[in-house]
């Protein structure tokens, strides 16, 4: 059983007032579908999904609202007469590409990407989408832009008025990264034909190669680790966390500091990582087994391992402010670090694993068993050691860092 009504939302619009969407359920599972319209709570009458008569112009509105419900209509009993079983998957990709008063409208996608995002959680994601969408239309300079006119001139110009603000190559590459996404996804669901995707004659690959990873040598990792702070004791933190990452294979910062000790066995690390979701199994060295040991004493007491999130449960949103307010702070008492071990490039929390696989390099282990030990999965080359390696040759090769 399907239902459909017209609702207004609860969150308010930057003008103050509250957007009215198309609402389908079916199985319990509800997707909403953005109509043109916004109103203020006063101007709205929920039981009826319709505008009363303080809304201007609301007796034109209310029968555009009910075309919106019969057009919906329409889509569901033809799904229903050619297969009675039809999902509301189904019913979405049928509503975006015949009806849906948005589909053409490249922010408007942007907007619904990005409320997805923040409802699933994935705050970074979303960010992504935002900052790419709002640059788009500082350049675009007009409140709607049409897929068609995202075409390889379009990007070509774009790229060129991101140099022209001092963007430089990786910079350019994430905001064109969620823009092909944002393509994709709209090829997927059915919003545009695959004939209008731009990204095969402008090519985010060239981008790359022009800058590099930083990354330290086995003798300046090791002036950190030995590096005395008695008379530095706020840096301590910092230092155990780039130690640590280093010899987890470059565990990055969100990941550690999410790690919890159920995750920590008696001599395995097991985590999910974040960004990739890919699944890492541990061992854990010696220098690691003696930061779990300090903060076993010198953390918060709580389920996590490290003293970064004082709390035991987040917001989504809490979260990734979280991450941000300690990431800038771990990254500017890294330069500390790095300046008390007379280290002149610049270290960032990126550097530990850019310096694991470096010294690894350094010390002659195959570049296979780096793959494998970083997890990397989207070259080919790399996917087919990835089949023959196991956990046990990376931990060993881990042994020559000691």
């Amino acid at each position: 059983m399907i239902t459909i009504k017209i609702v207004q939302r609860k969150k308010k619009l930057s003008n103050g007032l509250y957007p009215i969407f198309l609402r389908v359920t079916k199985n319990r599972q509800s997707k909403f579908y953005k109509t043109p319209f916004s109103s203020k709570e006063s101007e709205w009458i929920a039981s009826t999904g319709a505008f009363n008569r303080k809304k201007e112009n609301y007796f034109q509105y209310n029968r555009l609202l009910v075309k919106f419900r019969e057009r919906a209509y329409k889509i569901a009993t033809d799904l229903e007469i050619e297969n009675p079983d039809y999902s509301l998957q189904d019913f979405d990709r049928s509503y975006r590409i015949t009806f849906n008063p948005v589909k053409n409208d490249v922010f408007a996608f942007f907007d619904e990407i990005i409320e997805e995002m923040t409802f699933a959680g994935r705050i970074g994601n979303a960010k992504s989408y935002k900052d790419a969408k709002t640059s788009v239309q500082i350049f675009h300079k007009f409140k709607k832009l049409s897929f068609r006119e995202v075409n390889p001139a379009f990007l070509s110009k774009y790229d060129a008025f991101l140099r022209s603000r001092g963007g430089t190559d990786g910079g350019i590459g994430v905001k064109m990264r969620s823009i092909r996404a944002l393509f994709n996804k709209a090829i997927e669901r059915g919003v545009i034909r695959e004939s209008l995707y731009p990204f095969k004659t402008y090519k985010i690959s060239n981008l790359r190669g022009k800058g590099f990873k930083r990354a330290l040598d086995f003798e300046e990792i090791m002036s950190i680790i030995n590096l005395d702070l008695t008379d530095n004791p706020h840096l301590i933190n910092t230092k155990n966390y780039f130690v640590f990452s280093f010899y987890t294979r470059g565990m990055n910062f969100a990941d550690m500091m999410c790690l919890e000790w159920k995750d920590v066995d008696s001599n395995v690390i097991y985590y999910t990582r974040a960004k990739t979701k890919g699944n890492f199994s541990i061992a854990i060295m010696p220098p690691v087994q003696k930061i779990l040991d300090y903060y076993r004493i010198h953390g918060y007491g709580n389920k996590y391992v490290f003293p970064l999130l004082f709390r035991e449960e987040y917001t989504p949103t809490q979260l990734a402010d979280r991450k941000h307010k300690m990431l800038g702070i771990y990254n500017k008492e890294l330069k500390e670090v790095a300046k008390l071990c007379d280290i002149t490039k610049n270290v960032s929390s990126y550097v530990a694993r850019h310096s694991f696989a470096n010294c690894l390099k350094q010390k002659g282990v195959a570049t296979d068993v780096i793959s494998e030990s970083l997890g990397h999965q989207n070259l080919t080359v790399t996917q087919a050691y990835l089949k023959e390696l196991d956990t046990q040759i990376v931990d060993k090769a881990l042994e020559v860092l000691l």
